[in-house]
């Protein structure tokens, strides 16, 4: 596993060759959303940072499958100063006080998750839950694996999800088919779940959706591909893995001096953890260009032209040779005038 590990970090894939620069990128934009609205990154070997991790992994602890394959990308934190996420903090500080007056002492906050497409997400951190027009179902802290399968993936593989605080105070129990209820059936209710005794859901109604759940922390991260389906299929179609090496190996005699040297000084720079991989994929892409990289992709679907890290000898190098041969052939017939 170690050594998959490894060579998922020091590779490029199809996917990612073909792959637009947008979706390259898509998960740091949306990380550089965050932080413009508030969200500071918080390191996961922080204090706050392990208990939210560790509380993650717990949460899945039921689907082990799932909770092996999945990865933390990021944690970022509110550090929101701006007066309306001041007044939010207010708000729900209010109602909190007034819940726990109302209901013997105790407003029942809780943490929970809250999983959706990374467009929901950004909306969420923009304009907090007010957007939403119905009810939001939030899990437990230590039953994430709800939301998770409810987070979206964007357009580079990552999900993401809020932790909140909620304030639950007194819960009545709904049924799944209660679609028609957007508000408490009495006053002597403020929020509800699935089950009082286990609950798996708590259920936020709209009517109070401006002041008892307060976004904490954004959790991001890869999940394997089949988690829609809780189970692993019997057969996934393996990535062609491209090693960072062979790639420059191959478009070398296709590019200048001065493109070679930044290529190298790239590399260099992603070896010595100065860039990350999704980094060098698009740097790549820009000193190579999309369509010398697109008869890369093509060069190693058609013709499965694999040269393993492991096989470093005389016949790799012939490999390379024959490879960028091929890549040449494949590349003067794509700048032909049509």
């Amino acid at each position: 596993m170690n050594q998959i590990g490894a060579e998922n970090q020091t590779s490029i894939t199809i996917d990612d060759a073909m792959s637009e620069s947008n979706e390259l990128d898509s998960c740091y934009n949306c990380f550089q959303h965050f932080v413009t609205n508030g969200f500071s990154k918080i390191d996961e070997s922080s204090f706050e940072g392990d208990i939210i991790k560790t509380s993650f992994f717990s949460s899945l602890s039921r689907n082990p499958q799932i909770s092996y394959r999945t990865k933390i990308v990021a944690i970022h934190k509110n550090s929101n100063t701006s007066q309306c996420w001041k007044i939010r903090a207010h708000s729900f500080g209010v109602y909190a006080k007034a819940v726990a007056d109302t209901r013997g002492g105790d407003a029942n906050i809780k943490y929970a998750w809250y999983g959706a497409s990374k467009n929901e997400i950004c909306e969420t951190v923009m304009h907090g839950f007010s957007w939403r027009r119905h009810g939001i179902s939030v899990s437990p802290a230590k039953h994430g694996l709800d939301s998770v399968l409810c987070s979206g993936v964007d357009g580079s593989g990552v999900r993401h999800l809020l932790l909140c605080r909620v304030i639950l105070g007194k819960q009545e129990v709904v049924r799944e088919d209660s679609s028609d209820q957007f508000h408490p059936s009495s006053m002597d209710f403020d929020s509800a779940v699935d089950d009082i005794s286990s609950p798996t859901r708590y259920i936020i109604w709209n009517t109070h959706l401006n002041y008892n759940i307060l976004p904490c922390y954004i959790l991001s991260f890869e999940a394997p591909p089949y988690l829609s389906g809780l189970t692993e299929p019997k057969t996934i179609k393996p990535k062609t893995w491209i090693t960072f090496g062979t790639l420059i190996s191959i478009l070398s005699p296709f590019l200048d001096h001065s493109q070679r040297a930044s290529l190298e000084e790239q590399y260099t720079n992603y070896l010595e953890k100065k860039i990350t991989r999704p980094q060098m994929i698009q740097r790549v892409r820009a000193i190579a260009g999309n369509q010398l990289l697109s008869a890369v992709v093509k060069l190693y679907t058609n013709k499965e032209i694999q040269v393993s890290s492991s096989n470093r000898g005389d016949a790799a190098g012939s490999e390379i040779n024959d490879a960028a041969r091929l890549l040449g052939t494949i590349y003067s017939s794509m700048m032909q005038p049509a």
